[in-house]
């Protein structure tokens, strides 16, 4: 495979064993307590394996045992960078950064033996080697961080060396993994690629983790073809554009999604039958209306029907969250802050005195010059982004933004939030294209009155009408909320539409 250039071994680690008793030995003496400091001296020691001159069953059982030591610590330091907001804080950082190269090395020392293997035993480096691709990848999809081309590559050298050695369907057990059952290689690049093709960025940390898991079980249902199924009914995904460039020849370039898709309209059916996404094998997390959502999504990106980013270029501020969101469009802040409120009385008083308003804003000659805290981000194809050097606050997706530079204030969603390899982070825009009307919840309780005000938008077009609240405000479906500032009064809402890290969309009737 000359057009794959697997990184050069390093020979300047000192391998802390030389058989697999002595490598017990030091297994033992690792502080246990301590997950990150294992995960980086079990990858030093992988990199040593690599670049040793071993016999290759001895390479082998040594990377196995390794492997095997390096699941559990894994599972113990994600929840550190498993979708924390972006930059991550410096330990966050480095525990993603431990883990990912611990995979991505351990494919590389795997698929480096497997030549070394005769025909028939290629089957369990190279399995292995597709395992621990899958896993350096998942890595990136938890941190929110761009997946490297070198991880594609990588999955496409596997695919390729096992397509020619007639080990795609090949099912080994693997008791690292025993939840997986009996895997073959196919299935675990299956697994790979669709998740990379859902675009795994624009879902939350709870999406993500049920759309894995659906997707394990699924692993095996696609197949990989060197020509698109002309079969009216087919669901053919190109996967060219994950390597590059062409692929080369004798390689299939696609991949039949057809079961996938099949599964995930039964589950839908299931869900609206009834029964429950436990039931389903689908966890817990997610209820039976965001589960319904989130395999709406799956499917849609199956089908390249993904939501629409902004396709406008140049500069753009972007307000984030309800309350600037609010600002924005009213050209007042909903709970002012700071010298706003120390000097609220004392303005009041001076405008009323010389204009008849309690504040500028009102008078019907007013310019709006309110300065709402905002960041400039760049649109670059379709995308934004927000350079390495900008200082701006961590931030997380998807989440409620509003555009300041436009005359007209516009209300969105910023998704797929990830870090690319040089620091910036990039994400999509999405804008709303109802009619926005911004307001907020009627206080009505007595001990509502001291508390902040809850901005509340109102979007409104020929057929329907919905409403975006904070994830925080505790709203029920089904029970009647009253606005203030908006041309509707009463609403009640029906259904979740949308779910973002700070913002609820709901589907509402009339009261």
């Amino acid at each position: 495979m000359h057009w794959l250039t697997l990184p050069d071994p390093r020979k300047n680690i000192t391998l802390a064993f030389q058989d697999v008793s002595s490598a017990r030995k030091w297994l033992a003496d690792q502080p246990q307590a301590q997950p990150l400091q294992i995960l980086a001296a079990l990858r030093l020691q992988i990199e040593a394996i690599d670049g040793a001159s071993l016999a290759p069953p001895l390479a082998l059982e040594l990377l196995n045992l390794l492997r095997t030591a390096a699941v559990p610590a894994q599972e113990n330091i994600e929840p550190r960078y498993f979708r924390k907001a972006l930059p991550m804080q410096e330990e966050d950082q480095r525990s993603f950064e431990v883990a990912q190269q611990l995979w991505t090395r351990l494919g590389v020392a795997y698929l480096r033996l497997a030549p070394h293997f005769p025909a028939a035993e290629k089957g369990l480096p190279l399995n292995r080697a597709a395992c621990a691709f899958r896993m350096a990848q998942f890595c990136h999809f938890q941190a929110a961080h761009q997946c490297p081309v070198q991880l594609d590559h990588l999955l496409f050298g596997v695919l390729a060396q096992a397509g020619s050695s007639g080990l795609l369907r090949q099912s080994l057990p693997d008791p690292d993994f025993r939840h997986l059952g009996d895997a073959n290689i196919a299935g675990h690049l299956a697994w790979a690629f669709v998740l990379r093709l859902i675009d795994p960025y624009r879902l939350t940390a709870t999406q993500l983790i049920v759309a894995n898991r659906a997707l394990s079980r699924w692993r095996e249902l696609s197949s990989f073809l060197v020509a698109p199924d002309t079969e009216p009914k087919a669901i053919n995904v190109d996967l060219t554009p994950l390597f590059g460039s062409a692929l080369p020849p004798g390689i299939p370039c696609w991949l039949d999604v057809r079961s996938i898709s099949r599964k995930i309209r039964q589950r839908i059916q299931a869900l609206k039958a009834g029964e429950t996404p436990e039931s389903l094998k689908l966890g817990r997390e997610l209820s039976a209306s965001a589960c319904i959502r989130l395999l709406d999504e799956l499917d849609d990106s199956l089908r390249m029907q993904q939501r629409q980013a902004s396709t406008e270029i140049g500069e753009i501020e972007i307000a984030f969250g309800g309350e600037h969101a609010y600002a924005v469009f009213k050209g007042d802040f909903l709970n002012p802050v700071g010298d706003l409120v120390a000097n609220s009385a004392t303005l009041s008083h001076d405008r009323m005195a010389m204009f008849g308003f309690d504040r500028v804003s009102q008078m019907p000659t007013a310019v709006k010059k309110l300065n709402v805290p905002g960041e400039i981000w760049t649109m670059v194809d379709g995308m934004a982004v927000r350079p390495a050097e900008t200082q701006g606050v961590r931030r997380l997706a998807p989440c409620l933004i509003a555009s300041i530079t436009h005359e007209k204030p516009r209300l969105g969603v910023l998704f797929g939030l990830q870090m690319t390899a040089d620091d910036a982070l990039t994400a999509g825009l999405h804008w709303y294209e109802e009619k926005v009307e911004a307001g907020s919840l009627k206080r009505l309780a007595p001990h509502e009155q001291k508390g902040p005000k809850v901005p509340a938008f109102l979007l409104r077009d020929d057929d329907s009408i919905s409403l975006i609240l904070p994830a925080s405000a505790g709203t029920r479906l089904e029970i009647g909320l009253a606005l203030e500032g908006t041309s509707v009064e009463h609403l009640v809402p029906t259904e979740v539409l949308e779910r973002g890290v700070d913002y609820v969309r709901y589907a509402c009737r009339f009261a």
